[in-house]
């Protein structure tokens, strides 16, 4: 049960300063990337880097989601969003003095990880808090919409700044956009608190978020539909950079105005949501966005080879994620109990994204391993080659082909459960 509402204005300053701290992580992200494959060449090495943001949602979201519900909401995100701070000051004290290596990024990546893996429960909590259940969409919207600007904004500013300052540079801006939104959540924030698990023994505390997805089959089986499709989006995640930076039509230049392209096209599918009234069913639209998505994105950059193609595949692919957020949130939101969804969320992080890593791994292997090797010991004059530009493109339809089965796979569970208001 929601204790309190604060008012529109807490949610918008907190909304607004955590999604300029994110661009400028985003950044980070992006020029850790660049320089880690201009360091090694490889897809697989590079992977590895988000391998180690994801693991402890793996190994730690059970426990993580106990400890937000027991603690004040504020205090923890302060405190995680601290530690992350360090870790990105890490970086750049080893890049000026010129002892970065890619093991350093993996181990502060999996520290940077795990204060994620703490502070995101507290904070989805914390918007349940500070908006009333009316307008979950509008503000699910509104959190897709400062996505979508993160992911078309970072990858243009990383770039030029990558190329004006070097990695350095990329770090104090995040640093800086870091410091804005300390200083909003320390000074002006107020969160609610919540009824919580109280003396509730640790262990059990930690069990009830599996109990209640054992409890309530729509959201676990809309959980595990996403982890599978989560798969598919990660392996597709980890070959993208790869298979532009190896064409020859491509190279850092294409592969920001590609990333740009998926956050335009975010942009416009959270505009689209915030005005779209709800549907008659979430759970239809949430699994049709998903088959369309994975079914035509893969298939176009596995055949295409213009950036004209790679941005319009991005569009496509891109358009209906919010929509299927939006949905997907609302859902959470409206049936999960305030203080029970700390543990909640958690459960859902360990089971819906623990698939990331391993989609991360295998898109990395998969090009490395498997697709480059087969194509470089093709007949120049044979079907692959004719289909296929690169290796990484051969990994694009590979990957498609398992999108669009996973979706069909889970068709016929999904079909069983409704979601209408």
């Amino acid at each position: 049960m929601k204790t309190s509402y604060e008012g529109p204005g807490t949610f918008l300053v907190l909304w607004s300063t955590q999604a300029l701290s994110q661009l400028g992580s985003a950044m980070t992200g992006f020029a850790l990337t660049l320089w880690l494959y201009e360091a090694t060449g490889s897809a697989l090495r590079t992977a590895l880097l988000g391998v180690c943001s994801y693991a402890p949602y793996v190994l730690m979201s059970v426990f993580a989601g106990a400890l937000s519900d027991r603690w004040d909401k504020r205090r923890t995100m302060l405190v995680c969003d601290m530690l992350a701070a360090c870790c990105t000051g890490a970086v750049l004290v080893l890049c000026r003095t010129g002892a970065l290596r890619p093991a350093h990024l993996y181990l502060l990546n999996a520290v940077s990880g795990l204060m994620n893996t703490v502070q995101q429960p507290a904070s989805d909590v914390a918007m349940t808090l500070l908006v009333p259940r009316t307008r979950y969409q509008r503000a699910s919207a509104l959190r897709s919409l400062s996505g979508a600007l993160v992911t078309l904004l970072h990858p243009m500013l990383a770039a030029a700044l990558y190329a004006l300052a070097g990695l350095e540079g990329v770090i104090w801006a995040d640093l800086a956009t870091f410091a804005a939104a300390f200083s909003a959540l320390a000074l002006w924030i107020r969160i609610p608190p919540t009824e919580t698990a109280g003396r509730e023994p640790f262990r059990r505390s930690a069990a009830a978020g599996l109990a209640y997805l054992r409890e309530h089959r729509l959201i676990l089986t809309l959980i595990l539909f996403l982890a599978g499709v989560n798969l598919a989006a990660s392996a597709f995640d980890a070959v993208l950079p790869v298979y532009v930076l190896s064409s020859p039509r491509g190279g850092e230049g294409a592969l920001g105005l590609v990333s740009a392209c998926a956050g335009l096209a975010t942009l416009a599918g959270s505009l689209l949501m915030a005005v779209l009234p709800p549907p008659k069913d979430r759970v239809r639209v949430i699994y049709r966005t998903m088959l369309f998505s994975l079914g035509t994105e893969n298939f176009i950059l596995a055949f295409a080879g213009t950036p004209f193609w790679w941005c319009l595949a991005q569009v496509i692919g891109w358009v209906v994620v919010p929509v299927m957020n939006a949905n997907l949130d609302v859902i959470l939101r409206s049936t999960i109990p305030a203080g029970m969804q700390g543990r909640v969320y958690a459960c859902r992080n360990a089971l819906q994204y623990f698939t990331i890593p391993i989609g991360t791994l295998a898109g990395g292997a998969l090009v490395d391993g498997v697709c480059v090797p087969l194509m470089a010991a093709a007949d120049p004059t044979g079907p692959l080659p004719r289909l296929f530009d690169t290796g990484a493109a051969l990994a694009m339809g590979l990957l498609g082909l398992a999108g669009v089965g996973i979706c069909l796979a889970f068709g016929r569970a999904l079909k069983k459960y409704a979601y209408t208001e």
